[in-house]
Formats: C-alpha cells, sequence, structure tokens
C-alpha cells in the first residue's frame, strides 16, 4: 500500500500520498530555516522545472525568467515598449546612423566579484546574435563590433538599421543578457558551464535540486538604476533576501501550498483552479500580460511527412482554434480566436491568408496528407505532462490527427525533457520527433523580427523544428529595413500569406494565463515576462 499522511490547512483535512509529500517536504524545510534566521524569503511555485539554465542555448522561459535573475542587459524595454538604457550609462549615434557608441555605467561587478568591461559585453552579443531571430538580423547588418577601452563600445553598421536597440532591449527569449568574456566566449550551441551574471540575484548552485528547487540570493553589490521599475526597465531592487522556485508538477497541491502559505506566489494556475482561488480572500488572482499568449503547433521540417509542405498545411485545414481555447482555457474572457500570425492587438494583426485556419476541413487535411506522401508512418508527439495547457493541446492534436488518418503516438514526458529532446535533429526513428506543442507571449510574436517562429532560417539559424524558406528571410530582412510603419505592414501581410503557404508552425490561438498570489506580497511587476525584482512580502 502507498502511505499517506494527513495534514490540515485552513480547517481542510488533505490527504496526501507519498508522491504529493516528497512535493510538500521543501515547504517544511524552508519554513523551519525561515524561523531561524530574519532573512526575507519569497517563494514562488513556477511553471516548469528548471533543468537547463543558459538563456541563450534555449528559448524556454523558465530558463528567461531564471536569466532575468542572474544577468542584466545593455537596454531594456519600459511599459510603452521602448528602449531604455540599463548596464549603458550613455550611448550616441552618428549623424549617417552608422555608429553606435556605448558606454557602460558605473557600479558594475559580476558576481564573483571582478568588474563587468566592454570586452564581456562585445562577446555576449556575439554570442546572442547565432542563436536569436532578432540577434541574427542585427549581426547580418553588422560591419564591425569592438571595445574601445573598459567601458566604452561601438557598433558600426552596413547600412542604416533602425532595430538596434530594440534588439539589444529585447524582452524574451532569447534576451541578449551579458555574460564575462570567459563564458560568452562558449560556443552558442553549447550551454555554459557557470552562472555568473551581474543582476540583482546570484545564483546559488549548491541549493539546485533540478526537478524540486533552484534558489537565488539578493546581490548586495548591484547598484540598481535610479528610474522607477517600468515592464524590464528602470531600477532593479531585490525586495526580498532569497527568491525559491518550487517546482510541484501536481496543479492541486502547488494550490494548497498557496493557500496555506507555504508559497507566496504561483505562476501559472490552471483555469479551473485559478477561478476557485478567486473567492478566497487572502489571494490575488490577476492578468499581468495584456497581449497574452499565441499557441503554436510545430511540426518537424526536417522528417517526412512534415518535411512536405502539403502535410505542413493538413495541419492548418485540421485545426480549429476553439476547440484548443476550450480545452486549455475553458473560461471566454480569458481567451480569444485569432488567426493572425502577429497576434491579435498589434499593428500587425492581419486576415491575410487565413481562410483555412479559420475553416476547419478535415476532407481537405486527409488529401493533403495523402498527396504529402503520408502512408500511415507512425507521427510522434511530444506531451508536456506538467503543463496543463500544453497537455490539452496535445491531446487535442492527438484526437484531430487520429481524425483525419493519422497514426499518431503520444510520447509522456516533462517540459524539461521537452525543451532538451526538441533539440534533436535525429529521425523521429531514432529518437527524434515530429510534432510538440508550445506558447510564445505576444511581445515574442509581434513583429516578423522578434518572431523566431516564422524564420526560415534552415538549420543553421531556424528554431526547433528548423523551417527553411528564402522567400521568408527575404520578407524578414525587408521588415528590417522598412522605412515607416505603412511599409511595414504590408510587408507584415506579405510574410503572413507566405507563412500560411509553407507553415513553420501552426497558430491555435491566443489566450491570456493568470497568476497567484497571496495579499502579503507587494510590487509585482504587469509585464509580458515574470520578473522577481520589486517584488517584497510583508
Amino acid at each position: 500500500m502507498t502511505p499517506t499522511r494527513k495534514f490540515t490547512k485552513l480547517g481542510k483535512s488533505i490527504k496526501l500520498g507519498a508522491a504529493a509529500l516528497a512535493l510538500v517536504a521543501p515547504f517544511v524545510a524552508s519554513a523551519v530555516s525561515g524561523q531561524a534566521s530574519a532573512e526575507k524569503v519569497f517563494k514562488a511555485a513556477v511553471h516548469a522545472d528548471l533543468k537547463n539554465t543558459d538563456p541563450i542555448w534555449t528559448t524556454a522561459y523558465i530558463t528567461r525568467n531564471h536569466g532575468y535573475l542572474v544577468y542584466d542587459t545593455l537596454f531594456a524595454l519600459d511599459e510603452n515598449y521602448e528602449p531604455q538604457p540599463q548596464m549603458v550609462g550613455e550611448h550616441t549615434v552618428s549623424d549617417d546612423g552608422l555608429t553606435y557608441t556605448f558606454t557602460l555605467r558605473d557600479g558594475l561587478k559580476w558576481h564573483d566579484g571582478t568588474p563587468v568591461t566592454a570586452a564581456d559585453c562585445v562577446a555576449s552579443i556575439q554570442r546572442w546574435g547565432k542563436r536569436d531571430g532578432m540577434g541574427q538580423k542585427l549581426m547580418d547588418t553588422t560591419a564591425s563590433l569592438e571595445a574601445v577601452d573598459d567601458k566604452t563600445f561601438k557598433m558600426v553598421l552596413k547600412e542604416p538599421y533602425g532595430l538596434v536597440l530594440h534588439s539589444l532591449g529585447k524582452i524574451s527569449s532569447n534576451v541578449p543578457f551579458m555574460m564575462p568574456k570567459r563564458l560568452a566566449d562558449t560556443d552558442a550551441f553549447e550551454q555554459v558551464k557557470e552562472i555568473v551574471g551581474s543582476g540583482p540575484f546570484k545564483w546559488v548552485a549548491d541549493a539546485w535540486r533540478p526537478g524540486s528547487l533552484a534558489v537565488y540570493e539578493k546581490n548586495e553589490d548591484y547598484v540598481p538604476r535610479s528610474e522607477p521599475a517600468s515592464n524590464a526597465a528602470g531600477g532593479k531592487i531585490a525586495g526580498v533576501d532569497r527568491v525559491e522556485w518550487h517546482y510541484i508538477p501536481d496543479p492541486a497541491t502547488a494550490m494548497n501550498a498557496l493557500i496555506s502559505g507555504e508559497i507566496d506566489y504561483w505562476e501559472n494556475p490552471p483555469p479551473d483552479l485559478s477561478a476557485a482561488l478567486k473567492g478566497n480572500p487572502d489571494i490575488k488572482v490577476t492578468v499581468l500580460d495584456p497581449l497574452g499568449n499565441q499557441g503554436w503547433l510545430r511540426p518537424n521540417h526536417l522528417h517526412p511527412p512534415f518535411n512536405n509542405p502539403k502535410a505542413r498545411q493538413a495541419l492548418v485545414h485540421m485545426v480549429s482554434q476553439a476547440t484548443y481555447l476550450q480545452a486549455i482555457v475553458g473560461d471566454p474572457d480569458l481567451y480569444k480566436v485569432c488567426p493572425a500570425y502577429f497576434i491579435c492587438g498589434t499593428p500587425l494583426e492581419s486576415d491575410v491568408g487565413t481562410d483555412a485556419l479559420a475553416n476547419q476541413d478535415f476532407a481537405k487535411a486527409k488529401a493533403l496528407m495523402k498527396e504529402a506522401g503520408y502512408d500511415g508512418e507512425k507521427i510522434i508527439l511530444m506531451d508536456p505532462t506538467d503543463i496543463p495547457q500544453l497537455h490539452a493541446a496535445s491531446l487535442v492534436t492527438a484526437e484531430l490527427l487520429r481524425q483525419i488518418g493519422v497514426d499518431v503516438e503520444v510520447q509522456a514526458m516533462d517540459w524539461s525533457t521537452l525543451t532538451s529532446r526538441r533539440a534533436e535533429k535525429k529521425s523521429p526513428a531514432d529518437g527524434g520527433w515530429n510534432i510538440f506543442h508550445t506558447w510564445s507571449i505576444g511581445a515574442d510574436v509581434s513583429s516578423p523580427i522578434a518572431n523566431i517562429g516564422v524564420s526560415g532560417g534552415c538549420e543553421e539559424r531556424a528554431w526547433f523544428g528548423w523551417p527553411c524558406d528564402e522567400k521568408l528571410e527575404s520578407l524578414r530582412d525587408a521588415y528590417a529595413k522598412a522605412a515607416d510603419a505603412a511599409d511595414q505592414k504590408v510587408i507584415g501581410e506579405q510574410l503572413q500569406a507566405r507563412a500560411f503557404e509553407v507553415v513553420p508552425y501552426v497558430n491555435f490561438g491566443q489566450w491570456f494565463n493568470p497568476v497567484a498570489y497571496r495579499n502579503n506580497v507587494k510590487g509585482v511587476i504587469s509585464s509580458p515576462v515574470q520578473f522577481y525584482w520589486n517584488i517584497a512580502v510583508e
């Protein structure tokens, strides 16, 4: 028999099995340590397990959030999504728009005590520019990038490029985080071996327990900017001494931990439980991101059948966004049907080319799969069971694939395992994959440059799934060099039309993830990204 124990919280008896007891144990330990110390500890139940710690190597949002705790950026986007200096103190642009000169502000130190230098920043930009879509485009138009002295570096462009500061201030994956040169010199396709940043918190490597706990301590040497916090910009003030990330894959256990006060914050409560929490006077449930998320069904373009565009087009005809959104979210106040590649609510919102996605047609999907040469081969669908929204999307896709005659094998795994396996380019039969689901925040898909999902950069430069299309890339280049918003709008529509032809991914809808936290938590920043500075626990 499985051993059990009863815990009574707020007058309710909660019966927990051995697995749940293992999840509760970290809270008991941290509560005891908290009684022995006056330090202020902020405990968050995060949306995924932190297994990969290099935010340049992976775009996983859990690693991005980890990056924002540890690292800092040269520029950052404010609440109006305008770039503001962060690590940079002063910068100038030459009259011809080709030469940018950046001087670091005073007081910047790495967590190992050494000063931040211009050479560190040059190496960090170059490494980021090999992996990130915006970084790649910035590096394409850069003639030279070099340190002038310890605090100053210079970027010389081949031609004027209006997205320099927006690129260096990119708010989400991959974020251009600065690292010491000795680490930034690591191959961009390998993870760094040490986590050393200059941000408001330090990584506590000895406390890391993959599958359970990650810990960050206040960086006493950090000198925040004087401006008030605004989105990713302004003063990054560490309001607590210690941040603890607890990975709790069981939603009921996470909810009970929040209600009992064993955690302070829950990053990603499922919609049904967030609705239940709204009636609790000790808990605040709110949406922090005004644009929400865009769901992606991402096929592998390297291997049959989805190396054939007809098979990918079949997926578009197969999908009904409303079906996915009802399964994922349920509450119509928290989702919207939106076929636009560059998300609804942005200047590039468009219905160009969206007819197939707006009108589900199984017969057409079956015909396209046949034209693609599909003959009953097994399709491997990776299912992250610890992310409720993506697990639900996986189950919907599996059923829809069966309805169009596809033999699908759903392989269950946790999200951290999926984010490692999706980097595999080998065939599905040899441990690779055919399909997985993810989502992207609105800020990450609001333009063809920010949206790495529409890159046609092939195996060398495209995101996992590796679409390869010269026309997509030429349109992205044209967008980056467009003279004004009107030209960008035209190019954006052309790019969306092309995307529906080659199908880098299928957009399965737009929704909003609420967060939940206790009323004693103050200073939470409204943003598409979860930041941990500015937060205090009273």
